[in-house]
């Protein structure tokens, strides 16, 4: 697992459609639901006529995590789901998670450190089981 300032990803040993739908299993494996699904491929190509590289966004959201960060912060709203991107990298797949903890420091609401931990662990581990 590679980490950068914002987000953990791996690539792995998967075709695009099976990494996506393993993504998915393992997030329902950590209380995460895919509430949206964003192909930017298809996205791209139908609005700008623009043809990109094989690329999904999905939403994910846990919902006891994300009504705790919701009490505490009810703009916080602006950041959630947190995102999951799979893509095709020179004709490798590659799956990345945003850092909650990195994006939460923008919020400046120290009470949101737990919170955020609790879904750093959470998204590591399903980029860990990949």
């Amino acid at each position: 697992m590679e980490t950068t300032k914002y987000a953990f990803k791996t690539k792995v040993n998967l075709s695009y459609e099976e990494a996506i739908q393993k993504v998915t299993e393992e997030l329902k494996k950590e209380g995460f639901g895919v509430l949206t699904e964003i192909d930017v491929k298809e996205t791209l190509k139908k609005k700008i006529d623009i043809d990109f590289k094989k690329y999904k966004i999905l939403g994910a959201c846990n919902p006891s995590y994300a009504y705790k960060a919701l009490e505490m912060e009810t703009d916080i709203g602006l950041m959630l789901p947190c995102n999951i991107v799979v893509y095709e990298e020179a004709q490798e797949i590659v799956v990345a998670a945003i850092d909650p903890v990195a994006s939460m420091m923008a919020v400046g609401n120290n009470q949101l450190g737990e919170v955020a931990a609790a879904i750093q662990n959470k998204l590591k581990s399903v980029i860990k089981r990949l």
